[in-house]
Formats: C-alpha cells, structure tokens, sequence
C-alpha cells in the first residue's frame, strides 16, 4: 500500500470514529438550464470549500459528523441553524479539507477559514426574505470567522455568463443560483441551480496505468468506472505528487467533462479530487 493509501484509509477511520448525529437535512442544487428566468435568482459564487450546517452549538458534515471547529471559531454564532461552506480561498479545496477533518484541530489553520452563510434553514418567508434576515443576523455577530456570501442579481443569461467568466477568469469555481421566491425545502430542487462551465461527476478508481515519457514509472492514467459500469481513462489533472502517489484502487474520484461522446463516455475528461463523505 502507498504511502498516499495509507494516508486516506487512515484519515477516513479517524474521521468514521468522530462523533456523529442524524444527518442534516439540506437543500441539493440541481444543474442550471438555459430555460430559466434569470433575474428570478440571486446569484453568488460556488465556493470550493466543505459544507457544513451549524445546528445552533456545532458545524456538521452532509452526513451529521461534527466538525472539531476551535471554540473561539465558533463563539458567538447565533442559537438559529445556518448552511454554508468552510471556506479557505479558490482553489484550496483540499487544504480546506484537510484542517476540519482532524479530530484535533489546529488552530493556525482554523484561524485562515471562515463560515461563508448561503441559507437559513427552516425560517418562513421566501429566499429573499431570508436573505434579509441573514444579514441582520450576521451583523449582529461580532466574529472574523461568520460571513455572509455575496448575493446579487442578474437581468439576463448574457450578464450572468459575463459574471462566471469573471468568476472562472478568477480561479473560481463557478456559481449559485437561489430562486428569489422560494420556500425553504429540503433535498434535490431547481430552487438552487450550479452553474459551471464544465461538468463534474464521479466515479471508482479500478486501476493505475503506467506512464510513459516524462511519467515513465509513475501514474500515466486512472482506468475508472462509471456507475452504468462504462469504464474509461482520466490521464489528465493530476499534480506531480498525485501522479507519484495516485488514488488508490477502489477510491471514488470526481472528474470534470465537456458532454458525452456517442457511447455515453465523457468528453476530455480530468482529474479533479478523491472523492470525500464526510
């Protein structure tokens, strides 16, 4: 087993041995279409951080695991439950990932992060009523660490996608529409739309294939598959260090594709990240 393999299975039977409770109940985006209203929506940008829903005394995980956030990160974040992203900046994903799961948190990097609110759940009142609310709520919370995100407002498709291309330009990866109108709910709904400039799925890692030229003895591509079972190569993404410690078999990865060929495999596939369920 690589040193990389060691590392995962040993950072998931920490982070399984946390503490954990029910599963909280949070609202999933759909993918954006170009059959919407635009200026239906609030529009913010799509952090890449780790989601995390405060409960009103703890940061949880998707799948209820408590985040060991340091005490004075947390202190004075308000009794009523929040959603958002534990964020570090654009492109620290894994960074981001790699401070919450420890079971003993180092403050220095915790003091680099912040909670960036997009939702209040379970209050009454249409999305933008709630945004109000939000403000309110956080201005009234004396923390570095609690910050709201930037919502805005959009006319038209050709401003919107003027925007994500600032927002990509940026190293940013892409943006969030929040139907303006919409009740608080649960589960998978067009109430929330991704918008991106590529798409992203995920599969499981079923084997390494050898290198050549400048990758001669290192990972050359990761034979992957699908969950039709369509298998394929993702041979680009990679960091030098990935390459020299790749995803180990069995590991689920999330890739980024532009559209489906004839067969049903996705186009110009890349490596994104291994694939984490916290």
């Amino acid at each position: 087993m690589n040193r990389l393999a060691t590392a995962l299975l040993l950072a998931l039977l920490v982070f399984s041995t946390a503490a954990a409770v029910e599963p909280p109940p949070l609202l999933l985006a759909k993918t954006y279409t170009e059959r919407i209203v635009v200026r239906d929506y609030w529009v913010s940008e799509k952090l890449d951080g780790v989601r995390a829903y405060w409960d009103g005394r703890r940061l949880l995980s998707r799948r209820g695991h408590v985040f060991p956030a340091p005490a004075w990160f947390t202190a004075g974040f308000p009794s009523h439950p929040l959603d958002g992203e534990l964020w570090l900046r654009r492109g620290a994903f894994e960074a981001t990932l790699g401070a919450v799961r420890k079971q003993r948190p180092d403050e220095a990097e915790w003091r680099q992060l912040s909670y960036q609110v997009f939702e209040l759940p379970g209050a009454a009142g249409s999305f933008s009523q709630r945004l109000a609310r939000l403000e309110h709520i956080i201005a009234r919370v004396d923390s570095p660490y609690l910050q709201l995100i930037a919502q805005q407002r959009f006319e038209n498709e050709a401003d919107l996608h003027r925007k994500l291309d600032e927002v990509v330009a940026g190293g940013g990866e892409g943006l969030m529409l929040h139907r303006a109108d919409s009740l608080y709910q649960t589960g998978r709904s067009d109430a929330l739309l991704k918008l991106k400039t590529y798409r992203d799925a995920e599969a499981v890692v079923i084997a390494h294939l050898p290198g050549k030229g400048r990758n001669l003895g290192r990972l050359g591509a990761l034979l992957v598959e699908m969950p039709d079972g369509k298998r394929f190569r993702i041979g680009s993404g990679f960091s030098d260090r990935e390459r020299d410690q790749p995803p180990p078999v069995g590991t689920r990865v999330t890739y980024k594709y532009y559209g489906l060929s004839s067969r049903g495999i996705p186009r110009f596939a890349s490596f994104l990240r291994v694939r984490q369920a916290l």
